[in-house]
């Protein structure tokens, strides 16, 4: 982005275009890269005089002294400055300061005197104090980085992005299109804007709604549309039609992928969730042993002529099945209303919403046939997980129905765990299950006749971790529920182990 004050638009008929650089400035552009190349080791100053004579030679070429602004203030971001003295400058001033005050300095002799005293009260000669006095002010600082990442067709690249989100500060309104829907919509809510998908003839279109709507204007909203065209631009495919104040009249400006590209570069980095409440929620589900996978920003859901993609969906480990799940917390009627006019009109789907309290909107989301839990400052984990359970208890006992009374596993030693996902099941699913063939021994399945083998290889005084070898080796991994089965306890010897003993001893 560009200071406001460098952006280079025409207004002709009516309209709004930023004036993007051209191929014919690519000399432009290389000379401003040469004289920032040029001047490393040197002072800031004869840096800006050298850029100033680019400005006025430009000028005279019937240029634009904004376009060499634009350019040059993009190259300085890259590079790097540092302050060059001998004694630090604050330090020098101080002592300068209190010399002058001494002296009363109405001359250039006093000066010097001043200078002197200074010198003697630091310990150094005259000429530093003068070389550290205000070596610390931009004009004074050294270039010594120009290492700039962008060769001249980059640059320029840069610029007519730079340009352009320069130009959606004042925005109200974006309308975009792009082949990467749900990547947009992603990003327009992390950066926190207000938005709808629209159904139109040509496709579905993204409808950010600016400041004027909600808000006052302020930097930040016009900052977030700058950022939002970054990403619609690395798209390969995209059009974009913005609505723009300008200086109190509506003008509109239309962009494509014709006129704007992304450098490569690393993008700017952007929030992950679109609020904390999100953020918190999801770090503390995704820590929890649940059958449910959590999806962040699922596919959209068709919601009458307009689409809306949920904060989060879950999916089932054990069948197809996926609950969307909203989080409504944002406050103004108009969110509120557009959201519940959007819920009402989603069907087919399983919807689990978290409304904030202070909404006071829960029972009428419920009589729209959607899962309800209210939360207030953070999202209980628990309500959501509860809601899941109940999922959960309906698809078992349909899971439950489907399996025969009996089940008889080829192995001779099989975790319920195992056997549920084979029969893609939950594992209360089979919990209620008859197996002839086998004996349940902790939640593993086993023939007796490996119980048996298993029996007379342990002996007691064996050696805890012996037992338990002979075990891995049949496929039991419950050595207690085991050792149990066969008669046998462990004596504990401290921390150096344990022995086998018979439950008699």
């Amino acid at each position: 982005m560009l200071r406001k004050d460098l952006l280079r638009v025409s207004r002709a008929g009516g309209g709004y275009r930023p004036r993007f650089a051209t191929r014919e400035h690519r000399p432009l552009a290389a000379r401003v890269l040469g004289t920032f190349e040029s001047h490393v080791g040197e002072r800031r100053g004869g840096l800006d005089d050298a850029l100033a004579d680019l400005e006025a030679d430009a000028a005279a070429r019937n240029g634009d002294f904004k376009l060499v602004r634009g350019l040059a203030a993009l190259v300085e971001r890259e590079c790097e400055f540092e302050t060059r003295a001998p004694v630090p400058p604050r330090r020098v001033r101080r002592a300068a300061f209190e010399a002058a005050e001494a002296v009363g300095v109405a001359s250039e002799a006093e000066r010097e005197t001043a200078v002197d005293r200074a010198a003697d009260a630091l310990g150094v000669e005259p000429a530093d104090v003068e070389a550290s006095l205000y070596a610390d002010r931009d004009v004074n600082q050294i270039l010594v980085d120009a290492d700039v990442r962008w060769d001249p067709d980059d640059l320029l690249e840069q610029y007519d992005l730079s340009l352009a989100q320069t130009a959606l500060f004042d925005a109200t309104e974006v309308r975009v299109r792009s082949n990467d829907p749900k990547r947009l919509v992603s990003a327009v809510k992390r950066l926190r804007l207000m938005y709808e998908v629209e159904k139109t003839p040509e496709g579905r279109e993204l409808v950010v709604t600016g400041p004027d709507a909600l808000f006052s204007r302020t930097r930040r909203y016009g900052t977030a549309f700058a950022r939002l065209l970054r990403t619609v631009a690395e798209s390969a495919e995209w059009s974009l039609e913005a609505t723009i104040d300008d200086r109190g009249r509506e003008r509109t400006m239309r962009l494509s992928d014709g006129d704007v590209t992304v450098p490569d570069v690393e993008p700017v980095a952007e929030p992950t969730f679109d609020s904390g409440v999100e953020a918190d929620f999801a770090g503390r589900v995704r820590g929890l042993d649940l059958d449910w996978a959590l999806v962040r920003e699922p596919e959209p859901l068709e919601t009458g002529a307009s689409v809306m993609i949920p904060d989060f969906a879950f999916d089932y480990d054990h069948a197809d099945f996926r609950l969307f799940f909203e989080v409504m917390g944002f406050w103004t009627p108009e969110y509120v209303e557009k959201k519940l006019g959007q819920l009402a009109d989603v069907e087919d789907v399983d919807l689990l919403v978290a409304v904030d309290e202070s909404l006071g909107v829960g029972e009428e989301i419920a009589a729209r046939d959607h899962r309800v839990v209210t939360y207030s400052g953070t999202v209980r984990v628990k309500d959501v997980v509860d809601v899941l359970r109940e999922y959960e208890a309906e698809f078992v006992a349909d899971a439950a129905a489907e399996l025969p009374d009996e089940l008889v596993p080829d192995a001779d030693a099989i975790g319920l765990a195992e056997l549920a996902a084979e029969r893609g099941v939950g594992v209360e699913a089979v919990e209620g299950v008859s197996f002839p063939d086998h004996e349940r021994v902790g939640r593993t399945l086993v023939r007796p006749a490996v119980l048996e083998a298993i029996g007379e290889r342990i002996e007691p005084g064996m050696s805890l971790s012996a037992a338990e070898a002979v075990l891995d080796e049949h496929g039991l991994d419950d050595a207690s529920a085991a050792l149990s089965r066969l008669g046998f306890r462990v004596e504990w010897e401290g921390l150096g182990g344990g022995t086998v003993r018979a439950k008699a001893e």
